[in-house]
């Protein structure tokens, strides 16, 4: 017997468009691995599933449409809200990227939508003209715009796939706390292992070439020095992109500002100059230590802009403008000072 590369499927359901693959409610351990695996970064980019029309538990024309990114995590946790549900799930082609992310690429898009609509032959499988688009989807969704173009009614779901059953009983209506994006301190800290991954080359990379230059002198090149300087300088290193990485997630509601190249300015600052303190550095190379912390801090918090809620394309173009030449210019500024104290 031939082994179900993809046990989340429940068997096909027959509709007049043809049959449509029918998936499972409940995740298993496979589903569970699988997404803490794409949280670490694990084939993170082919963790998807194929677009098209999907059939939750025993639906027929008159069950609701959900609209879902086709990024497997996102695809799990929308399933997995819709137990004793009958009802369709409408895949669009985001190119493995989740709906708030999708939705400000464009992949998440109106045209996308209209689209896939009509290549799975909707209009045939269900008799309403109503398709329930998640909330944070909205910036790439033009709800008239679909209308026009192919007859059907956008209607922004609740923020969490787990209110959708409460939802649905109260005829389509979210609460405010449904339309609520609070971003809590767990919701931030899963961005975590995804980026720690992500820089994991690049913080080896930084910390032997640092470790390697450590050894200049004025009088050409001393491997004392290396084996003086290595734990420091690895923990310089560390703490930086924990900084960057783990804290500013962490605490971004508390950090000042609203720009997030700030705000990991503002983390970068203040470890910068603990580094400097604690490390022992003499002036320029302290200096060069604390420039570096707070450029580099800064860039990582930079890139936290594609993982919440709070931030806009428009505003995150701006933002990057502005930061990036500073960031740049700070880092380079700090390895030469770094570079000189050698010779000092």
């Amino acid at each position: 017997m031939q082994r179900n590369a993809e046990p989340w499927r429940a068997g096909v359901w027959e509709t007049p468009a043809g049959p449509v693959p029918s998936v499972r409610t409940q995740l298993t351990w496979r589903d569970r691995l699988g997404g803490c695996l794409a949280r670490w970064g694990f084939k993170r980019m082919h963790y998807m599933v194929a677009p098209g029309i999907y059939a939750i538990g025993r639906p027929d024309a008159n069950a609701p449409v959900f609209v879902s990114a086709n990024y497997k995590l996102s695809f799990d946790v929308l399933r997995s809200s819709l137990n004793g549900i009958g009802g369709w799930i409408l895949v669009l082609d985001t190119k493995g990227i989740n709906v708030w992310c999708a939705a400000g690429k464009g992949t998440f898009g109106t045209a996308e939508l209209v689209s896939r609509v009509m290549e799975v032959g909707l209009n045939k499988i269900i008799s309403h003209r109503v398709l329930i688009v998640p909330q944070l989807g909205a910036a790439g969704v033009a709800a008239h715009e679909v209308h026009r173009q192919c007859g059907f009614q956008v209607i922004y779901g609740p923020v969490r796939a787990v209110d959708i059953p409460a939802f649905l009983a109260a005829g389509l209506r979210a609460t405010p706390e449904m339309r609520r994006v609070d971003f809590s301190l767990w919701e931030r800290l899963k961005v975590v292992p995804v980026e720690g991954v992500l820089w994991s080359k690049t913080i080896l990379l930084s910390l032997l070439w640092l470790i390697l230059l450590a050894g200049l002198n004025p009088h050409g090149y001393d491997p004392n020095r290396v084996l003086a300087q290595w734990s420091r300088l690895t923990g310089a290193v560390l703490l930086t992109f924990f900084s960057g990485i783990v804290l500013v997630p962490a605490l971004l509601p508390w950090l000042p500002g609203r720009s997030f190249a700030l705000k990991g300015a503002a983390a970068g600052l203040v470890t910068g100059a603990l580094l400097w303190w604690a490390g022992g550095y003499g002036r320029w190379e302290g200096l060069a230590v604390a420039l570096l912390c707070l450029a580099v801090c800064s860039f990582l918090g930079l890139n936290f802009t594609g993982a919440t809620p709070y931030a806009s394309p428009s505003g995150v173009r701006r933002e990057m403008k502005l930061a990036l030449p500073l960031q740049i210019a700070g880092m380079v500024l700090g390895g030469l000072l770094w570079l000189g104290a050698r010779f000092i």
